[in-house]
């Protein structure tokens, strides 16, 4: 949709607003990209008029449309690889091991868009631990946006979305094919549960987590932001615990609880009390 000019400092403010995320002047491409669709939808002629529809009128759904339309759902499965290497040799083991009494585990991945990486854990869990599925086991999927997680909860992905990070003999053994799509098995479905939820607000429905995935998540926020959410990331993390951030994240001089760690070629982050 060809679109007149349009305020892209109120989006921007309203992005924040809502979700915290920073959005440089440089990420106009954002809106240009992503709000003609839901201008369309919406009935309006181009991007400028939803824009000032929303400048009129009270905060409601046609907010949460285009704050979500303009937020970076980039991901794939096993990204990155080593994280979920370290989390295969010497995380999950170094826990079962502290966790044989009990047998429970919750492991909460933050932000993470339409599901690949909660997934990318369960299929993990199933090919080298699959003695946790009969454990208290519970894998928590989390983002702020609700579409992202609808699209989670369907479990159907593109063929391009399984050829990032996917070998064939894992793509055949948890997924089936719908025509053009890739549909995962209702097991895997069945060992994520989906949780709605806004990093800057309270996270009083999070349980204490044993490993929490928050990558490539912070790079969103200013400085006060990730300190908050650090904060309360310590606080639901038990001690024996182990963070993940993103490769170009880090808790230092941000939040002085957590000591780094390296795992073969992962950094991840615990609590220093541990």
């Amino acid at each position: 949709m060809s679109s007149p000019p349009f305020d892209f400092d109120y989006l921007r403010g309203l992005v924040q607003q809502q979700s915290a995320v920073v959005l440089g002047a440089d990420k106009k491409y954002l809106a240009d990209l992503h709000l003609g669709a839901v201008a369309e939808r919406a009935g309006f002629s181009s991007i400028a008029a939803l824009v000032e529809q929303l400048k009129r009128t009270p905060l409601g759904a046609l907010h949460i449309q285009a704050v979500e339309a303009m937020l970076t759902n980039e991901t794939s499965f096993f990204r990155d690889h080593y994280p979920f290497e370290a989390l295969k040799n010497v995380v999950l083991p170094h826990l079962i091991q502290q966790r044989q009494k009990e047998r429970s585990l919750v492991i909460w991945c933050a932000g993470c868009s339409y599901g690949q990486e909660p997934y990318s854990v369960a299929i993990l869990i199933q090919e080298h631990f699959p003695e946790l599925t009969n454990w208290n086991l519970k894998i928590v999927a989390s983002d702020v946006s609700g579409k992202a997680l609808s699209r989670l909860k369907q479990g159907c992905y593109s063929q391009l979305e399984v050829n990032r990070g996917l070998s064939p003999t894992l793509r055949d053994k948890y997924f089936y094919k719908q025509q053009e799509t890739w549909q995962i098995s209702d097991t895997l479905r069945q060992m994520v549960t989906v949780q709605q939820l806004n990093l800057i607000h309270e996270w009083k429905a999070l349980p204490i987590v044993d490993i929490i995935f928050l990558r490539n998540v912070l790079i969103y926020f200013d400085t006060e932001t990730k300190t908050s959410i650090l904060r309360k990331t310590y606080q639901h993390l038990r001690l024996d615990g182990y963070l993940f951030l993103g490769g170009g994240e880090t808790t230092l001089n941000i939040d002085d609880k957590f000591e780094s760690i390296r795992i073969d070629k992962s950094i991840c982050h615990r609590p220093r009390s541990a």
